[in-house]
């Protein structure tokens, strides 16, 4: 029995796949330094995923869970003109934010305020049972932190992937706060339901699949075996990593990195607790609360595991007056891919919900 325990958890690596854009694992180094003698790398100087926050804090869910948030005043000091939170995806934390993080507190038209937080089972915010490893869990999550850190004044929420879902709840559950003080939502590279229906969810998110469902038991009858056995795949994990999470194969080697330490760190468990709800998503009407605000879909044209066709058009069609972004060559993880394209768009949408005009050309 044991190769065929060690295949299950070999698998719960491509299961990542399908669903983050990468295999759960840890950078296999050989592969790496391949790629770095070919002259490919980049930020070396670059501090990717070690920002330090003006504030660290620890907002309690409703039933319980730490979660671990973070605040980032504008850099030239003052009051902002509004508060931007940043909700990362399925498998990553808010390390994935780096770039944006990094820029944004410059931004002196309009002044921005930060919040980051890492989603529950996710970064340093605290596990989740299965039974809360829901959707409409982090609709509710998102919910306690702007009440925590975010009390009064306007917002704007960024959301990718898994984010953006969870900001969908978030609208279907309180459309009044949208209406009230949301004057900005940026959807990157997510989906508003069927993701089972194309790209690489499609196999994985099948009811016909037994592999997902098995390694769901496995990881409940013994998750310390399926952790220390889905390590057999880490040669490879690296480049799969590169291979599905990006577009472009000169994605400097340090973003890969990041992209493995986030997604090595979600364990198996915390994978296939949070299948059935990404499987069930379906958030169509939810978007109806959005018409209040400015609304930015962006997606790489290249992502593999939520297509821009059909996926972002869907958005678009359900959201007429957004600014629908097609990122051409870019991945699933955009912000990470082209961080300076997806900052200027978020930049352009905070500028428009603030009423700002800029003329092209001119600073920050």
């Amino acid at each position: 029995m044991k190769p065929v325990w060690q295949a299950l958890a070999w698998t719960s690596g491509v299961i990542g796949a399908a669903i983050t854009g990468a295999a759960v694992g840890a950078a296999a180094h050989s592969t790496r330094a391949a790629v770095q003698r070919k002259g490919e790398e980049a930020f070396v100087e670059e501090p990717l995923g070690r920002l330090q926050p003006d504030r660290h804090s620890t907002v309690a869910a409703d039933d319980g869970v730490p979660l671990s948030v973070q605040e980032i005043g504008p850099a030239s000091g003052g009051d902002p003109a509004l508060t931007v939170v940043f909700v990362h995806g399925f498998a990553l934390d808010s390390r994935c934010w780096h770039f944006q993080r990094r820029d944004l507190p410059e931004l002196l038209g309009p002044k921005t305020r930060l919040v980051l937080f890492d989603q529950r089972s996710h970064g340093r915010s605290g596990h989740s049972s299965k039974k809360n490893s829901t959707i409409d869990q982090l609709g509710r999550d998102l919910d306690a932190v702007l009440r925590a850190a975010a009390p009064r004044g306007p917002i704007a929420l960024i959301g990718h992937s898994m984010g953006g879902m969870t900001i969908m709840a978030l609208a279907e559950q309180n459309p009044k706060l949208f209406a009230d003080r949301v004057r900005a939502v940026a959807l990157i590279g997510t989906s508003a339901g069927q993701l089972g229906e194309a790209g690489l969810p499609r196999t994985w998110l099948s009811r016909a699949n037994p592999v997902p469902r098995g390694l769901a038991l496995l990881s409940e009858l013994n998750p310390g075996l399926v952790e220390r056995t889905r390590k057999m795949g880490d040669r490879l994990a690296w480049s799969i990593i590169r291979a599905l999470s990006f577009g472009d194969r000169k994605v400097p080697p340090a973003v890969v990195d990041l992209m493995a330490e986030m997604i090595g760190a979600t364990t198996v468990e915390v994978v296939t607790d949070f299948l059935e709800t990404i499987s069930l998503h379906d958030r169509k009407k939810a978007l109806a609360a959005l018409n209040t605000c400015e609304v930015l879909v962006l997606s790489g044209d290249v992502d593999k595991l939520t297509p821009y066709s059909p996926h972002a058009e869907v958005l678009a069609g359900e959201l007429p007056d957004a600014t629908l972004v097609k990122v051409e060559g870019a991945g699933h993880p955009v912000m990470l891919e082209r961080p300076g394209l997806v900052t200027d768009q978020i930049v352009s949408l905070l500028r428009r919900a603030t009423g700002m005009k800029f003329k092209k050309g001119t600073g920050s």
